[in-house]
């Protein structure tokens, strides 16, 4: 789904009003459902989530903590749920065999640098992670998924959206009521530049929470002086409009899709005839590229960014903390 306007539009908001009985219900549900306690992994679990549905950057913030694990002589892996795949797993995700509609898109971007288990039931996923090799697992999502004892859950954050008008689903994107959340994180990764972030990062500061802020670049100006025809299907398609320009290209045309969005034949070929008559090339994300069939992804071009971090070393030190705490 595409987040509905009026979930920032604040908490007055008419719809958001009308719906905030139905979200104060949800909202506890899935709070009384975090206090849950969960089953010990035999290795730490490291837990890289959201306060709010949609995305925010946990895929390039779990990828960059799984590099600096490694960096700390672990062995990471990582444990997705794997939205908008049909497998159930527990399955070790292979990027080459595996599609999209398998075992969902953000998976095969994790297996392309540490070995990836898809698993809807955290427990056995982990214990396949565990039976791999790994001394550390990844969780990307799951914060709100009680079924595994979290050594450290990071919430992360769109800086440039935060959390909306603040309301629980459907009045708003919150998952949970935020005060219910924040006992259940060991800190905030804001990703980007914004008001919204800044005020998440001063709630965590007034709780003592680490705060660690982090962008996305690009790996390469490719593009620059090149006429695109930019599509995406992520939670936030502004940002990657906003990188490809960065980039220096020539933006003729943009289509937005809803995240996740499974591309059929009908979207390719809407999607190739306006790139003819704009006389532009493709463009789109890697997120979204896994999703294309592998002979139509390899004639479009993909803007690749990663995660960097401001300051690794102060994460670096929380995670080897964690790590020789975790039973």
């Amino acid at each position: 789904m595409r987040p509905p306007r009026f979930w920032t539009a604040g908490p007055d908001h008419p719809l958001a009003r009308v719906l905030a009985p139905a979200g104060a219900t949800y909202g506890a549900l899935v709070a009384r459902r975090m206090d849950r306690a969960g089953e010990r992994a035999g290795c730490p679990v490291l837990c890289l989530g959201n306060f709010t549905l949609g995305g925010a950057g946990k895929t390039p913030a779990a990828l960059a903590v799984a590099a600096l694990l490694a960096e700390l002589g672990r062995t990471p892996a990582f444990l997705s749920r794997g939205y908008g795949g049909r497998n159930a797993g527990p399955v070790h995700v292979d990027p080459v065999r595996h599609t999209a509609a398998e075992v969902g898109d953000e998976p095969l971007l994790l297996a392309r640098q540490a070995p990836t288990i898809v698993a809807r039931h955290r427990p056995a996923g982990a214990a396949l992670c565990r039976s791999l090799g790994a001394d550390a697992i990844v969780m990307d999502d799951g914060l709100q998924n009680p079924s595994l004892t979290k050594a450290l859950s990071l919430a992360v954050i769109d800086g440039g959206v935060g959390l909306g008008n603040g309301l629980p689903f459907p009045a708003g994107p919150l998952r949970a009521p935020l005060a219910r959340q924040w006992p259940h994180v060991g800190g905030v990764i804001v990703i980007g530049d914004g008001r919204p972030g800044d005020r998440i990062a001063a709630a965590a500061d007034d709780r003592t929470l680490p705060v660690y802020r982090a962008r996305l670049i690009r790996h390469s100006d490719d593009f620059a002086g090149r006429r695109c025809l930019a599509f995406a299907g992520i939670g936030r398609p502004e940002k990657f409009f906003t990188t490809l320009a960065e980039a220096g290209a020539e933006i003729v045309g943009r289509r937005v899709f809803p995240d996740h969005h499974p591309y059929r034949d009908g979207d390719l070929a809407a999607l190739a005839a306006a790139a003819r008559r704009l006389g532009a090339e493709l463009v789109t994300t890697e997120k979204d590229a896994v999703r294309l069939p592998p002979h139509i992804a390899a004639r479009i071009g993909v803007l690749r960014v990663r995660l960097v971090w401001e300051d690794p070393e102060t994460l670096r030190r929380q995670l080897q903390s964690v790590l020789g705490a975790a039973p």
